[in-house]
């Protein structure tokens, strides 16, 4: 009987947006409990793997955040591709309004941030927090809403959030890159010319990909570049026109170990935040107020402001049975940032010497907003007429 009931809970779309809320809450009451000290001895277990001269140091925190989330970031990829090859992305007239949706969800946000941080050189480092959608999470509380809303609404955030994702990853690219290795970067180089090589010569033995990505993590790892991003790539060069059944069976493979697994234990590790040293300082701290407004605010101001400019310039249309307040539900969802921005918020205030400046803020200021974003995006779209 339990077997079959939790069976029948991880199928359920919801089932990694609750995931990753007990493991928060989890988090949050060990690291206030007398068992704080296991948990950030937990955090920093040193794991070594050797090979010859190569030496991979990290304690298990960073372990989860390069390691186990270039997995996620590889279903990402995965994900891409297959809306770009023969999903929603793949029709232009579709893609211009969830497109400009995305862009401006991650321009206003920053615009914000930007607006409460930008006499602090240190707290501007965080600008690109409130950017990121949490696709799991938002898809989640909209599949909590069963048939009060149409099927397309779904398709919709999907595709925003996948384009959110992509510009998160530019973001990473881009602005989260220290200390290069040029003989590093010589080998991810050359890695990226191995999987496109293969990909041309219709290669399409996914294994082969994978063990040329596992050597491409682990030369960017130590480029400078962020790691995870060997994750998008190569997900972006695995074969699917010739190869869509092993395509689909690797994403698929991929759901349940990442949803199930990977997310809830990254969202263990980086929410654990201790109460006892928060005075209301904290809650007005520019860093905190930038994120929760740049989630809240920003994020359904950017995604709204876009869509319908998008709209009446005719580069695209509402989809069919949505109405104008069904977007406005969307956009105020698409601020629950959570995995992605604690993601890009554990590059922007990385921990050194022992010292993890504005981490509490940060992390104080991702969860209120996503907390806000969800209650109040969910109401919208409970309260909204079913059919467009």
């Amino acid at each position: 009987m339990l077997k079959d009931s939790l069976l029948s809970f991880f199928k359920k779309e919801s089932a990694t947006g609750i995931l990753l809320m007990i493991m928060t809450i989890a988090a949050m009451i060990v690291a206030n409990s007398p068992f704080k000290s296991y948990y950030e001895a937990f955090l920093d277990i040193p794991v070594v793997v050797s090979i010859g001269h190569l030496t991979i140091a990290k304690p298990l925190l960073l372990w989860i955040n390069d390691g186990l989330m270039a997995i996620f970031f590889f279903m990402v990829g995965l994900e891409i591709k297959r809306e770009v090859v023969e999903g929603e992305l793949r029709d232009p007239k579709k893609v211009a309004v969830p497109a400009l949706a995305a862009l401006g969800g991650m321009v206003v946000p920053a615009l914000i941030y930007t607006a409460f941080n930008r006499d602090n050189p240190a707290a501007m480092q965080g600008w690109a927090i409130p950017t990121a959608t949490d696709i799991a999470f938002a898809l989640g509380v909209l599949s909590l809403l069963g048939n009060r809303v149409p099927v397309v609404l779904k398709l919709f955030l999907l595709a925003l959030a996948i384009i959110d994702d992509l510009g998160a990853i530019i973001i990473i690219a881009l602005f989260y890159t220290t200390g290069l290795s040029v003989l590093a970067l010589g080998v991810v180089g050359a890695s990226i010319f191995i999987l496109f090589m293969m990909n041309r010569k219709g290669v399409v033995n996914n294994t082969a990909y994978v063990l040329v990505g596992i050597v491409m993590w682990t030369a960017m790892l130590k480029s400078g570049v962020h790691a995870t991003l060997a994750g998008v790539i190569l997900g972006l060069f695995i074969p699917i026109k010739n190869n869509k059944a092993s395509f689909h069976a690797l994403e698929h493979s991929l759901h349940a170990p990442v949803n199930h697994v990977i997310l809830p234990l990254f969202a263990f590790v980086n929410t654990g935040i201790g109460f006892s040293n928060i005075s209301a300082k904290d809650f007005l701290d520019s860093v905190t107020v930038g994120i929760v407004l740049g989630l809240f605010l920003g994020k359904q101001i950017g995604i709204f402001l876009f869509s319908w400019l998008a709209i009446k310039l005719k580069l695209g249309a509402l989809p069919k049975g949505v109405n104008w307040r069904h977007l406005y539900g969307v956009a105020v969802l698409g601020g629950i940032g959570f995995t992605m921005s604690l993601f890009i918020g554990s590059l922007a205030f990385e921990c050194e010497g022992g010292a993890c400046m504005n981490i509490v803020d940060e992390r104080m200021g991702i969860l209120i907003g996503s907390l806000l974003s969800g209650i109040a995006g969910y109401l919208i779209l409970r309260t909204s007429p079913k059919e467009g």
